[in-house]
C-alpha cells in the first residue's frame, strides 16, 4: 500500500497496547494486545512492553496491508506538566518576511524558556504570535517584521518516563514521530464542538489507572488521577473467587456489572476455584457486587476532586472511555454516583466500535487535523518537520473525515491561568475555522506529498 498518507496512533496501555491506521484521516485498521510490560501507567519491564508494541503494529500491518516504520505515541495526563512559554527573535534589522524557520526558531527560543529539569517537551500550544512587539497574528508568514515574539503553553513530560517510551517503541522495531497529549487526542473524537466549549468530563477507565480531565472553553481546565483501574478489579475477583486473574478478568467481561441492581441471582455460572472439589457456582450480583466495592472506591475518590472544582455542574456532563466502559451499566452508576449524566463512548468505524480505541483514534485524528503552524512548531520539537502543505493550501490539513479545514488557535487568555500541572491546570486547544472550498484534485495531491516528506 502507498504509505505516503498513513498514520499510525499508537496508544501504550497498562494492559494493553492499541494501534490504529488511518489512511488521509479515513481509519483502515486497529488492534489491541495483551501488555504485561506496565504497571499503574508507567513502564516496569522494557522489553515485554516493546514485545507488546511489535505484536500490535505487525498485527495492525498485515491487517491493512501496510508498511509501518513510524507511529505517532499518546502520552497520559498522569505524565503532564504545563507551563507558560515565551520566545523573541530578531528577523531582519532592516525587516523581511517571516518564514518557516523564523517560527521555528522562536518556538525553540520559547521552548528553551520554559523547559525544566529533568522533563522533556511534548507539544508547544502558541496562544499568539507578535510582529515587532505590537501587532498580534495567529500566522505570522510572510508578513514582514524585524522581530517575532510568540506566547503559548509547553506540555512536558519527566525525562525518564519519555525515555522508557521511546525505547520500547525503538526495541519494537519502530521509531516515534512525536507525542500527542492523550486527554487533547480524546477530546478531539469523544466531544462535540459544545461539550469541549461549555465543559464535559472525560472519565478514561483504564486498565491500570483512571483519569478524569476537564475540557472547557477547549482548554483542560482539570485532570485527576487514580491509581486504580480495571486490573484492580479483576484482581479483587480473583482472590475472592480464589481463580487465575486471566479468569478474573474474563469473567468480569462476561458476566459482570457494575450495578449489582441489574444483574440477577438466577443467573450463574461455573467457576474453577483453587482448593475447591469441583466446580463453584457463582450468580451474576455476587460477582457485581465485587466488581462495584472497588468502582464506588474509585468513583468516589475521582468525585471529590471534580466536586472541589465545580467540574459536576458543567453542561456537557461525563464522557466515558477505557476498557472498563465496556461493563454493563457503568453509565448508569457514574451517573447516579456522582449526580450527573453521562454517556460512553466509543468509535463508530467498522472493526474499532470498541472504547479501548478512543485514545489511539483520538491520536491520528488530532494528528491529522493539526495545521501547517501546528507542525512547524512541532518541528521545533522533534525536528524533521519543517517541509509543510502547497501554499495553495493556506494553512490546512486533512481531517478525520477527509475534509480540510483551517485550524485557529484560541485567543490568549493569562498566562498565569494557564502555567499549572495537570492538577487544577488549563491549556488551549485549537478550534476549527469554516472549511475552505478547493478543488478535490490539488488538494489531495498536496496534503499526499506533505505526508510522504513528513512521516515517511
Amino acid at each position: 500500500m502507498d504509505n505516503s498518507k498513513l498514520l499510525v496512533g499508537l496508544d501504550i496501555g497498562t494492559t494493553s497496547v492499541k494501534a490504529v491506521v488511518a489512511d488521509s484521516g479515513k481509519v483502515i485498521g486497529a488492534v489491541s494486545t495483551p501488555n504485561e510490560g506496565m504497571r499503574h501507567g508507567q513502564i516496569v519491564d522494557i522489553d515485554q512492553t516493546a514485545a507488546a508494541i511489535s505484536t500490535a503494529l505487525k498485527e495492525v500491518a498485515e491487517k491493512t496491508n501496510s508498511n509501518i516504520y513510524r507511529v505517532v505515541t499518546g502520552i497520559p495526563v498522569g505524565m503532564l506538566q504545563l507551563e507558560s512559554a515565551t520566545g523573541l527573535i530578531s528577523v531582519a534589522d532592516n525587516g523581511q518576511e517571516v518564514g518557516n524557520d523564523d517560527v521555528k526558531r522562536v518556538s525553540q527560543a520559547a521552548i528553551r524558556s520554559a523547559v525544566k529539569d529533568g522533563r522533556d517537551p511534548i507539544t508547544f500550544l502558541p496562544s499568539r504570535f507578535l510582529i515587532d512587539g505590537k501587532t498580534d497574528v495567529d500566522d505570522p508568514r510572510k508578513m514582514i517584521a524585524h522581530s517575532l515574539a510568540v506566547r503559548g503553553i509547553l506540555l512536558t513530560a519527566p525525562t525518564g518516563a519519555l525515555h522508557n517510551i521511546r525505547k520500547a517503541i525503538e526495541r519494537a522495531g519502530y521509531k516515534n514521530n512525536f507525542f500527542v497529549p492523550t486527554p487533547l487526542a480524546i477530546a478531539s473524537v469523544a466531544l462535540d464542538e459544545g461539550e469541549r466549549t461549555f465543559g464535559s468530563i472525560i472519565l478514561d477507565l483504564g486498565g491500570g489507572t483512571t483519569t478524569a480531565t476537564v475540557i472547557q472553553d477547549n482548554q483542560i481546565k482539570y485532570a485527576n488521577i487514580d491509581p486504580e483501574g480495571g486490573k484492580d478489579i479483576s484482581n479483587d475477583i480473583s482472590v475472592v473467587l480464589s481463580i487465575s486473574k486471566k479468569d478474573a478478568n474474563q469473567l468480569k467481561l462476561d458476566y459482570g456489572y457494575a450495578d449489582p441492581n441489574l444483574a440477577s441471582k438466577n443467573d450463574k455460572f461455573a467457576v474453577n476455584s483453587v482448593g475447591s472439589n469441583g466446580q463453584q457456582m457463582i450468580d451474576e450480583v455476587y460477582l457485581s457486587e465485587i466488581i462495584n466495592a472497588r468502582l464506588m472506591q474509585i468513583l468516589n475518590r475521582v468525585g471529590k476532586g471534580l466536586a472541589k472544582t465545580n467540574a459536576l455542574k458543567l453542561p456537557g456532563g461525563i464522557v466515558i472511555t477505557g476498557g472498563s466502559s465496556l461493563l454493563q451499566g457503568i453509565d448508569h452508576l457514574v451517573a447516579n454516583t456522582l449526580g450527573i449524566k453521562a454517556r460512553i463512548y466509543q468509535p463508530d468505524q467498522m472493526g474499532m466500535r470498541n472504547p479501548v480505541y478512543a485514545a489511539a483514534y483520538g491520536i491520528v485524528n488530532y494528528s491529522y487535523r493539526m495545521s501547517e503552524i501546528d507542525f512547524i512548531v512541532t518541528g521545533a520539537i522533534y525536528g524533521g518537520t519543517d517541509t509543510v502543505p502547497s501554499e495553495k493550501q493556506g494553512s490546512t490539513q486533512a481531517t478525520n473525515n477527509g475534509n480540510i479545514k483551517n485550524l485557529k488557535r484560541n485567543p490568549a487568555s493569562s498566562e498565569s491561568e494557564q502555567k499549572e500541572a495537570y492538577n487544577n491546570s488549563k491549556t488551549s486547544e485549537r478550534e476549527d475555522s469554516p472549511e475552505k472550498e478547493n478543488n478535490p484534485k490539488n488538494r489531495a495531491g498536496s496534503i499526499k506529498d506533505f505526508f510522504k516528506k513528513f512521516f515517511d
